[in-house]
């Protein structure tokens, strides 16, 4: 071998081992950059391969924008600053505070107490739940890899990845469950023809409900919503499960729910009054026997599956009154399909189509399968460009804080 062959080598390998030094891991990649592990990734993140997005692994986005976290910064450095503070503004109840006291100024540079302030926990959450966006997990419980409680082999569509209790610490706020009559219990089943078979069940309900109440138990601030695609028909069985699992305790009633279409209880107020958990059932006759809210009474939503994603189209599914009715106040999109680009560009397609189709008002729920898989921002980028849209008219919910270098919008 020459010796200008040995130097091409030499170089060629330099090179090599640069690009290998410099390249990102240990947590310092950012979102799209190369990764071989979780590890690479920095928080918010996780290593992920999408081929028809991108060659190789990368690291897409993993968990949620908390919005009331968010808008409540602007505020947090203001007080830190020691900027003018109206003290009639700070006692409204748009601030849920927590445990600890502060001495601020007020615009009559009068200096008084601000009781009950935990600096790292505050939060903005003063508006009407409608006027917030959630991510959701469609069969929420059509887990990957979940073991079989029956002994027979599953054969059925699984949905999600992740357990109930990642999804939830990822930051789903709602979840989509099928509930069904089996073995003398209410279970959750991926199935057909309002029939469980061993062959198509995931689970005795209780478990997840369990979940959920470890879950709002741990995190007393949060608020989770139930939808059930519901086929029990056991007297009070849904009662009975949900009473046993716990969850009764957070119940937020339906007599507290608006009707034709007014806006709901403030946030904070639910939080405050520990009405955080919102069912809804799709059995008309359960509002009245068990006290369940009946979804359609409340909500619409779009038509699922590939008539629901057409372009330019964004039609009701059928149990739903159409998306421009406004005597309903929640309004749900669903992206029921698996692909990871069906969770990037194409979900953020549609939201801007059924925006129009319910006649400007966007989406307070954004249900999706594989709730992770992107090619980038995916499922949680929707959720962003939703609060943003609801709370500031911008694209994206980070450019709703004053002095935010966001191109989404000008504030």
């Amino acid at each position: 071998m020459g010796f200008s062959q040995n130097l091409f080598l030499i170089i060629t390998a330099s090179v090599i081992l640069v690009d290998v030094a410099t390249a990102c891991s240990n947590g310092q990649c950012k979102i799209l950059d190369e990764c071989s592990s979780n590890q690479d990734c920095g928080a918010g993140l996780y290593c992920f391969s999408c081929p028809a997005g991108f060659s190789g692994s990368r690291c897409v986005r993993s968990t949620i924008t908390d919005q009331f976290k968010l808008l409540a910064i602007h505020f947090l450095h203001q007080v830190r600053i020691g900027m003018d503070i109206d003290r009639n503004v700070l006692y409204q109840p748009r601030i849920s505070f927590r445990a600890v006291s502060r001495r601020v100024i007020n615009h009559n540079h009068q200096e008084f107490t601000l009781h009950h302030a935990n600096w790292t926990n505050i939060r903005n959450n003063s508006l009407p739940f409608n006027k917030y966006a959630f991510l959701t997990t469609h069969n929420a419980f059509a887990i990957d890899g979940y073991p079989s409680h029956t002994g027979i082999p599953r054969i059925t569509v699984t949905n999600q990845e992740d357990s109930i209790t990642e999804q939830l610490n990822n930051g789903a706020r709602a979840l989509m469950l099928d509930t069904y009559d089996f073995h003398g219990d209410v279970w959750l089943c991926h199935s057909f023809k309002g029939q469980c078979y061993d062959f198509t069940a995931f689970g005795p309900a209780i478990d997840t409900l369990k979940e959920i109440e470890a879950f709002l138990s741990a995190n007393p601030i949060e608020i989770v919503t139930l939808i059930l695609e519901d086929y029990v028909q056991a007297p009070n069985g849904l009662t009975k499960v949900f009473a046993d699992s716990g969850l009764m305790k957070y119940w937020f009633p339906v007599s507290k729910m608006p009707k034709n279409g007014q806006d709901w209880p403030l946030v904070s107020d639910m939080v405050q009054n520990n009405q955080r958990l919102l069912v809804f059932t799709s059995i008309q006759s359960k509002e009245a026997s068990e006290g369940i809210a009946y979804q359609w009474n409340y909500m619409v939503e779009n038509q699922y599956g590939d008539d629901g994603m057409k372009a330019g189209s964004c039609p009701n599914r059928k149990e739903s009154s159409s998306l421009d009715d406004k005597s309903r106040s929640l309004v749900s999109i669903s992206n029921k399909e698996l692909s990871c680009e069906d969770n990037s560009e194409n979900i953020i397609n549609m939201l801007r189509t059924c925006d129009g189709a319910a006649a400007g008002r966007w989406a307070n729920f954004v249900a999706v399968n594989y709730y992770k898989r992107s090619e980038g921002g995916g499922s949680f980028q929707a959720v962003d460009l939703l609060n943003g849209k609801l709370l500031c008219g911008c694209d994206d919910i980070h450019a709703c804080v004053p002095g935010s270098t966001s191109k989404a919008c000008s504030l």
